[in-house]
């Protein structure tokens, strides 16, 4: 018999909160395991419904330590877990969720292969609230298809090496959500991490899932990479350029439109402005009455630069590359040292500041060439063949979770790195990653309409 220096090979926890409905099927299917060399904690975070008349009945079971606390948090409830594991691997089983009868045995058999791995996540089935199927998360192949790492592994239902999580100093108690991005960008950084291409456990989506919170999840995951680069990683020195063209809607031009007391053009400034990670705001303009106007609100304003812009750069059908060049000519001329350029459009006003440095912290994290803003856009798209219209990129294959994958230019922000500029001779190019914005700041304003709708929602403004 193989000696194992920890009790157990895996410590699985599963984290309830008035899940009472699906609890029991979450603990039958850890104990149904093939691989029986298991502890089970089940962790009770205050539950006002009868989760606890539920989880006694498990309560004479050798391999189970229940647990009840007071309303104490994922995260913190996370470092409990880590602190009473005695498993050589731990994992996350969330009490809505179950695993499929081989996966405890798939995952620990990848760990014990490479002692160098650090943690290893399936592919999953998505079901609802009455356990149907809805769909399937197929990830790439991280052996042989991924380099890029900025889609993170699912919180629950990976499988980590234990000693490594101590070693890296748990959870960080101070975001309520989203701790498997967290621990996503420490063990990248530290560690190999590995997938397996086979869903092992089944994901339920009802109301009541904190992944239906999509501006709580954004936030947070702003602020995870945001102290990931203050505490270890350095700023590229960027510019961003917000390219202004005489842009016409009737007979508004919207640069110049004034909304609430401010033109277009200065909300957008002014919010570039508040990122302390951008040098210098570029604003690139071949319309005379733009640069006029921003030479006389912006001239006391040391960051912010005016560049008249070559007519035939500022043509509709023109990419922005060579006023991206002559940027970067005319900074190199006053011997300001730049490693990152951003493009800036202005059609988006309600874009904040915070995402622009999301796009920057981005970059760094995940050693990008470049970085785009972007949305999930789950739509179905069909092209006429002659004969009738069929849907394109196989989507009649797909539910409308597993598309998911698919992304929209949306927001307006576009980052790269010099180097990558003048390699491939284009902002997108290289290795791209990205950041999802929400609805909000989604919107593009290009049309009457978006014009009214700018102007109803005054509160957002500011």
């Amino acid at each position: 018999m193989l000696f194992l220096p920890y009790k157990m090979l895996v410590t699985v926890y599963i984290t309830n909160y008035n899940y009472a409905a699906f609890i029991a099927q979450s603990i039958d299917s850890v104990l149904n395991q093939t691989l029986q060399h298991f502890e089970l904690l089940i962790i009770d975070d205050g539950s006002t419904d009868n989760s606890k008349e539920i989880i006694e009945n498990y309560r004479n079971n050798p391999k189970i330590h229940i647990i009840y606390q007071q309303n104490k948090g994922l995260n913190i409830t996370n470092n409990i877990a880590m602190r009473m594991a005695r498993g050589k691997y731990i994992m996350r089983l969330d009490a809505d969720d179950c695993l499929l009868p081989n996966a405890l045995e798939k995952m620990s058999a990848v760990l014990e292969k490479e002692d160098s791995l650090g943690l290893v996540f399936p592919d999953y089935y998505y079901i609802d609230k009455d356990g149907n199927i809805t769909g399937e998360e197929k990830r790439h192949d991280f052996d042989t298809e991924v380099s890029l790492y900025d889609q993170p592994a699912h919180g629950a239902c990976t499988m980590i090496r234990l000693a490594f999580l101590k070693e890296l100093g748990g959870y960080n108690e101070s975001f309520t959500c989203q701790d498997g991005y967290d621990l996503w960008i420490k063990f990248i950084i530290h560690y190999k991490v590995t997938n397996i291409n086979e869903s092992l456990f089944y994901y339920r989506r009802h109301r009541n899932n904190l992944t239906t919170n999509e501006e709580k999840i954004l936030s947070t995951r702003k602020k995870i990479k945001e102290a990931f680069v203050n505490e270890k990683f350095n700023t590229p020195s960027t510019i961003a350029i917000i390219p202004v063209r005489d842009t016409f809607i009737g007979n508004v031009n919207l640069p110049l439109y004034e909304i609430y007391g401010k033109t277009i053009i200065e909300r957008k400034v002014k919010e570039c402005l508040k990122s302390d990670k951008l040098k210098y705001i570029v604003i690139s303009t071949s319309s005379i009455e733009i640069k006029n106007y921003c030479e006389n609100k912006f001239q006391n304003m040391p960051r912010v630069l005016i560049v008249e812009r070559p007519l035939d750069y500022a043509e509709q059908h023109v990419s922005l590359n060579q006023t991206i060049l002559q940027t970067i000519a005319l900074l190199q001329q006053k011997n300001v040292s730049v490693q990152a350029i951003m493009t800036v459009s202005i059609e988006y006003p309600f874009l904040k500041y915070d995402v622009i440095d999301e796009a920057i912290n981005t970059l760094v994290l995940f050693k990008s060439d470049a970085v785009l803003s972007v949305r999930p856009d789950t739509r179905s798209y069909y092209q006429h063949t002659g004969h009738s219209l069929q849907p394109i990129l196989g989507q009649e294959k797909f539910t409308r979770l597993e598309r998911e994958a698919l992304y929209e230019a949306a927001g307006g922000i576009a980052l790269s790195t010099v180097e990558n500029i003048l390699k491939n001779n284009r902002v997108i190019s290289g290795k791209i990653s990205h950041v999802v914005v929400d609805e909000q700041a989604a919107m593009e304003v290009n049309s009457k309409l978006g014009l009214i709708i700018l102007r109803a929602f005054k509160e957002l403004m500011f």
